[in-house]
């Protein structure tokens, strides 16, 4: 790690987004006397939500914010997902941390919506200002500084600007350019969706698939609400995924046509529901992370997909780097440099699960997959889950040491 710097003043940042890397970088940078403030387009923050997971290096990063036990309090504590026919018949059942690479001792499950409360509530009793229901519109970096012109009409300069605004970041198209060099397609789209829990589903999943779609329930302990997922293959590019909901129902009506189990019911769900996310089954791959004064966190820089498990864990983990950095650098294209240096290889690491020959094991595109599926199933029967799982996973999570940057702080 470099030698701290202490920076002749008080440097500004701007963080646009406020779920999870956005927070969890104000945090950091609050700590290493940062003057910070975040933007947000939704009107207040995002609660409830879908399960999320912290693993490995995430894991330090949380412990070494002190939220570790409100978080672990939270945990979901899930047990198995369940695999059925077009009858509901069960094929076989797999304990889901086992089967994802958790370590059953460490790692941890909660709602999305309670991590970002966690994070929010973390910093709003510091020094972090969030301005809501307001957006970056207009960006222009002159090498000393940051001009940036909001959705609302106010002006305001910082000396750095970081977009954690997600997959369809505003904030790297505004510095990069169009999304499509970027989002690279694993080749589905996806529905997720709230629904009544009218099976009494408890503390984990139900799933039935066929060559190129999946249909399942998820249930976070034993609430009365459950989460409908519907994916469904597609080559269609990612930024092409239709943003209009009642398209996009029309769409998953169309690819599940004729599918048994319990879809016609998740079907009519979908359409019913009043928080219907969709989009496509893609990542962010990008030869740099910043330009300038400006620079892209979590899945606005490298969203990994929820099929390697690991957005939650790069973000907490990519905005804990990305602050010490900046706080150990007064230029902060140096600190830039370092950041990316460092969480590159990790983030590539992870990244690299969500194309791994398991991942076919929960989206199988063809029925080659399927039947791969099935015979691992009935291995696991036989003779449980020690010979069917390794710890690839898990040495990823974890592969990353964080560095100490507690000398950076001036506090």
């Amino acid at each position: 790690m470099s030698t701290p710097t202490i920076p002749a003043r008080r440097r500004s940042v701007l963080i646009s987004g406020a779920s999870i890397a956005g927070p969890a970088l104000a945090f950091w940078l609050d700590r290493h006397d940062f003057d910070v403030t975040v933007v947000e387009r939704a009107p207040t923050i995002r609660t409830g939500g879908y399960p999320i997971d912290v693993r490995g290096t995430a894991i330090d990063v949380v412990e070494r914010m002190g939220l570790l036990p409100q978080i672990r309090a939270a945990h979901i504590a899930s047990r198995a997902m369940t695999f059925v026919d077009r009858t509901g018949q069960v094929i076989g059942s797999v304990p889901i941390y086992e089967a994802i690479g958790s370590d059953t001792d460490r790692d941890v499950e909660l709602p999305r919506g309670t991590l970002a409360t966690l994070l929010h509530d973390a910093t709003r009793n510091g020094g972090v200002g969030y301005r809501y229901n307001d957006s970056i519109d207009t960006l222009h970096d002159d090498g000393e500084g940051v001009d940036i012109g909001f959705a609302s009409g106010r002006q305001a300069r910082y000396d750095i600007v970081i977009g954690a605004d997600g997959l369809h970041s505003r904030t790297r198209r505004l510095v990069f350019g169009p999304e499509e060099p970027f989002n690279h397609s694993l080749g589905f789209c996806f529905n997720l969706f709230s629904m009544p829990n009218d099976k009494g589903l408890s503390h984990g999943g139900i799933v039935h698939a066929e060559a190129g779609r999946t249909a399942g329930i998820w249930a976070v302990q034993d609430s009365p609400r459950v989460f409908g997922f519907l994916a469904f293959a597609t080559d269609e590019a990612p930024v092409s995924v239709i943003r209009d909901a009642e398209e996009q129902i029309r769409r998953t009506r169309t690819a599940f046509a004729g599918m048994g189990w319990e879809v016609p019911h998740l079907l009519d769900a979908m359409a019913q529901a009043d928080d219907l996310y969709f989009d496509s089954v893609s990542q962010i791959r990008m030869s740099r992370w910043s330009k300038g004064r400006v620079a892209l966190v979590g899945d606005a820089a490298f969203a990994p997909s929820f099929r390697s498990g690991q957005g939650t864990s790069l973000a907490l983990v990519g905005a804990y780097v990305l602050a010490g950095e900046l706080a150990t650098h007064d230029n902060p294209e140096d600190a830039f440099a370092a950041y990316e240096r460092l969480a590159r290889p990790f983030v590539e690491a992870n990244q690299a699960l969500a194309t791994a020959d398991n991942g076919a094991f929960f989206l199988p595109r063809t029925q080659k997959d399927i039947e791969m599926r099935d015979r691992i199933l009935a291995e696991i029967a036989r003779n449980g889950t020690a010979s069917m799982f390794d710890d690839t996973k898990r040495a990823v999570h974890s592969a990353l040491r964080l560095p100490d940057y507690a000398s950076a702080s001036l506090r």
